[in-house]
């Protein structure tokens, strides 16, 4: 099963849609906790699921619970916890929600995780495919559009 990840941020809407067009992704399923955002431009919910559908006729869906809680998100961005401990926490918590019970595994077939952060080393899209790797096995991961590479990684 293929599952793909991107960032918005660092791209222009004409190189994100592009990626997303050519990178064989059926769906975007939206990790963020907050998708409304004025800061996100055209990855906006409602914009971004209408300019999904019209350029790459691809679905939308959003998916809250494969985001950090706001606290572990803040006390990242605000530096009280380092990586590793943003990385700890984060993973504790998708093991409380069990999302490899509660994600439809059709969901994630062939979608492409969401969320801001330009590149996947330090997302929490990069640990909810790993994640779900771990737990439910044979997951192929490709993350498009990083930096210095055609689209997959």
């Amino acid at each position: 099963m293929k599952v793909y990840t991107i960032g918005f941020t660092k791209k222009s809407a004409r190189r994100f849609f592009d990626l997303l067009r050519a990178s064989g992704a059926r769906r975007i399923v939206d990790v963020r906790l907050n998708n409304s955002s004025q800061l996100s431009g055209f990855a906006k919910q409602d914009d971004l699921a209408y300019f999904l559908r019209e350029l790459c006729g691809m679905e939308y869906t959003h998916l809250p619970q494969l985001a950090p809680t706001q606290e572990i998100f803040s006390d990242y961005r605000k530096k009280r916890i380092d990586w590793e401990t943003y990385e700890t926490r984060f993973l504790e918590l998708m093991r409380e929600r069990r999302i490899e019970e509660t994600i439809p595994e059709e969901v994630i077939r062939d979608g492409c995780l969401l969320c801001s952060e330009d590149q996947p080393h330090h997302c929490h899209r990069r640990l909810v495919a790993e994640y779900l790797e771990q737990e439910w096995g044979g997951l192929d991961i490709v993350h498009i559009g990083q930096s210095g590479e055609s689209g997959a990684g």
